[in-house]
């Protein structure tokens, strides 16, 4: 079966790019309107006017309050404080486009975004400097009890004993960084600097970018123990949740200063409190919390403990040049169709959208799947196009397959940004493209680099929906489906029986099944579309099966 060419028209999916634009006023057609719904510069809103947009600022706005306006506007530009949940998004009828000045976007709810073909855009370099600048003040401060002795002093305490048993050096420690991209980099530069030895755990980090920004790429156990300070600069997803858990923070040198400007959750709080009472960890600096607002906390009044709140971002030059991104990103959407800095879709020009649409959204996928089979470091990638799809700006396309790629370890990585936080790492990538394919009209093929070598899968486009058609060069075609179960295995009888049989005794219905051998008794692999969760333990049951080699369950 052929994919679709280039030339066939689109289904609508959630990857439906063009939102309509619009032409200045002076054309006699309609401005587009956007709310200002949290504290931007205003500069931003002079950014909005000049580019002929007609913007409303309303700050401080209750749900209620914001559910009755929003319907009015084309796009909403927002900071944290404005929660554009689920209601919020079926509320906004004619929304076109969020802008998040800023980085993280917990706030939104991209899915239901994405339903909507509502665009979300953030701003994901414009305050890496003040938070890498922010992770270093809370160092300083936390080896030196600033803050505690500020306030002694000013009480005429003069403690100057009291706060000389306390207080270490930086010089010659060594900082072990929990992620080394775009702003840990910053943090290892700035760190080198005071003489510091600086050691990284990232599974996205090369070698030779690790050499290049002068850090000693190592595993978390080693940085465990070796470091003087650690520093937190990844993302929160189901791999980075507490990754500093209770079994894992006692396992990090006595006296160790822990520092986190990242994102809440990323540590046990009641166990760093624990451990900050014992001595075991010297003090700690931290801007981000579990819960916040942090009205309370567990840390909160713990011995040597130091608390902002979630300040990173928060410098004038910061909020000045996210401001000034965000209007400068949702003004050309809404102008001229450009995007710029998405989340939920590639970074396409208008006059390509309909061709590339249902190709941008293949390319995510494959990418998910492949990220999501990805668990030792990334060592390179390679995409190739083949057929038609060769013949097309491919561009957009592998920062699609990029983003999907990353967003497992990286949950707020963006189809701009990927491509960047790739080379950030060093990690090698190649796009090769082809003029035709053995059987099919356009083929997009991504292979990814591990210490356990290359995987591979392939994908085409059927009636405007992806489909996989070859995973470990074993031809097969299966559908994409929320929740999937790749195995691979060993082609011999008993083995579909005994995993329908699991998933059964699991009450876990199958909703596809697609299979590809290499050879009759050889080695096979397995995609299943199923409707509920597969739990740990049922993979466990699976995995232990004598003909399976390997088995994970997969979300798209």
């Amino acid at each position: 079966m052929a994919g679709l060419r280039l030339a066939d028209p689109g289904i609508p999916t959630p990857y439906s790019l063009l939102a309509t634009h619009y032409s200045l006023s002076s054309n006699g057609d309609p401005m587009p309107r956007v709310l200002i719904s949290d504290e931007l510069s205003p500069a931003a809103i002079a950014v909005f006017k000049q580019r002929g947009v007609d913007v409303d600022v309303n700050t401080g706005l209750k749900k209620d309050e914001l559910l009755r306006i929003i319907g009015q506007y084309d796009g909403l530009a927002v900071r944290s404080a404005t929660k554009a949940d689920k209601d919020v998004i079926a509320a906004a009828t004619n929304l076109k486009v969020i802008g998040r000045a800023g980085i993280g976007v917990d706030n939104i709810d991209i899915p239901a975004a994405t339903q909507r073909g509502i665009v979300v855009m953030n701003t994901p370099f414009g305050n890496s400097i003040t938070t890498a600048e922010h992770a270093i003040a809370l160092m300083f401060a936390a080896a030196r009890q600033v803050p505690a002795a500020d306030v002694s002093t000013q009480k005429g305490e003069w403690k100057k004993s009291h706060f000389e048993k306390k207080g270490v050096e930086l010089f010659a420690k060594t900082l072990g960084l929990i992620g080394c991209g775009n702003i840990g980099s910053i943090v290892a530069e700035r760190a080198i600097g005071l003489r510091m030895k600086v050691i990284a755990y990232d599974p996205f980090l090369s070698e030779e970018r690790a050499i290049e920004i002068g850090v000693e790429k190592v595993e978390l156990e080693p940085l465990l123990s070796r470091a003087d300070v650690i520093s937190l600069h990844v993302p929160l997803t189901e791999k980075t949740k507490n990754i500093l858990s209770a079994e894992t923070l006692s396992r990090t040198k006595k006296g160790v200063i822990l520092v986190n400007a990242a994102r809440g959750g990323l540590v046990d709080e009641a166990a760093l409190r624990a451990l900050l009472e014992s001595g075991h960890v010297h003090a700690a600096g931290f801007d981000v919390f579990t819960v916040e607002p942090a009205k309370e906390n567990v840390l909160f009044g713990a011995p040597n403990f130091i608390a902002t709140p979630h300040l990173g971002a928060a410098t004038m030059e910061a909020q000045e040049n996210v401001a000034l991104q965000v209007a400068e990103q949702m003004s050309d959407f809404l102008v001229a169709g450009a995007v710029t800095n998405a989340l939920n879709m590639p970074n396409i020009t208008a006059e390509e959208a309909p061709r590339l649409r249902p190709y941008a959204k293949l390319a995510e996928q494959l990418g998910l799947f492949a990220g999501q089979i990805v668990e030792e470091g990334l060592e390179a990638v390679a995409i190739i196009y083949e057929g038609d799809v060769a013949r097309v700006n491919t561009k957009p396309l592998t920062a699609a397959a990029l983003a999907g790629l990353l967003r497992p370890m990286l949950a707020e990585v963006n189809m701009v940004s990927a491509p960047a936080l790739l080379k950030e790492r060093g990690t090698p990538l190649t796009e090769s493209k082809r003029e035709s394919s053995p059987t099919y009209d356009s083929l997009i093929r991504i292979r990814v680099q591990t210490a356990g070598g290359w995987r591979g899968l392939a994908g085409i486009v059927i009636a405007g929906e992806p489909r996989i058609v070859e995973l470990k060069g074993m031809p097969l075609e299966a559908a994409f489906h929320h929740t999937m179960l790749y195995v691979n295995s060993i082609d011999k009888p008993g083995f579909i029986g005994a995993l329908g049989t699991i998933l059964g005794e699991a009450r876990i219905n199958i909703a596809t099944f697609n299979l590809g051998r290499a050879e009759e008794g050889g080695e096979a692999v397995l995609l299943a579309g199923v409707d509920q969760t597969v739990a740990e333990d049922v993979l466990a049951s699976i995995r232990a099966l004598p003909q399976v080699r390997y088995a994970r369950a997969l979300r798209f």
